[in-house]
């Protein structure tokens, strides 16, 4: 991988989405744990709809692992795979209460502990609550976009967040999501992108890109 090409790729989307944070609403570490947890196959605006309400009935961690499974269901219901994800957040909590005192830890391995949390979201809890840069968020949009510019082959998010790291430098881990998923919902959707009002354009390979407007 061309490492000016990178750069340059960089420089332009950080340029373009000044803008740097998470879409998900939330006030604390806990309340973006859940959030990114009911945030998996679904938009972030639906979530942000349903923990308006969930966030002012449950208020710690103690609240979700006590909370009734089926009213917690109820509480989440317009969410996809909520039965799932009740199921999970009510188990993670649980362990939280039991081993972290109710709190959310700040570290890689304790947090893929948790029911339902996998890379992507222990990275965003690390990023957007304490700043740490353990690795990179690859949602959809990172995953779709890291493809069409060439910055990875592979497919599983895992493979692929170890090939984004390998290309970038640390100092930009903590923003790359944001701006791929700026880049991802105002001009590189799926599955049509609009090529011609993208600022990478000119540079940009299009892998995998067969239509576009």
């Amino acid at each position: 991988m061309d490492e000016k090409y990178v750069k340059k790729v960089l420089r332009i989307l950080d340029k373009e989405y000044p803008e740097k944070k998470v879409a998900l609403h939330h006030q604390n570490s806990l309340e973006l744990l859940i959030s990114t947890i009911l945030s998996a196959q679904c938009t972030d605006e639906r979530v942000n709809i349903v923990t308006k309400d969930l966030f002012k009935k449950y208020k710690a961690a103690e609240d979700y692992a006590n909370s009734n499974l089926e009213k917690l269901q109820n509480d989440i219901r317009s969410i996809g795979l909520f039965r799932n994800k009740a199921k999970n957040i009510r188990k993670t909590c649980k362990l939280l209460v039991e081993e972290f005192d109710g709190k959310i830890p700040a570290k890689m391995d304790d947090l893929l502990k948790l029911h339902g949390v996998a890379r992507k979201t222990a990275n965003i809890v690390l990023s957007n609550w304490f700043g740490i840069a353990s690795g990179i968020a690859v949602d959809t949009h990172v995953k779709r976009i890291s493809f069409r510019l060439g910055f990875t082959k592979n497919n599983n998010p895992d493979k692929i967040e170890k090939d984004l790291m390998k290309i970038i430098d640390k100092k930009h881990w903590l923003e790359f999501n944001h701006v791929l998923v700026s880049h991802g919902r105002a001009v590189c959707k799926a599955p049509t992108p609009n090529c011609s009002k993208c600022v990478l354009n000119k540079i940009c390979p299009k892998n995998g890109v067969t239509k576009y407007y």
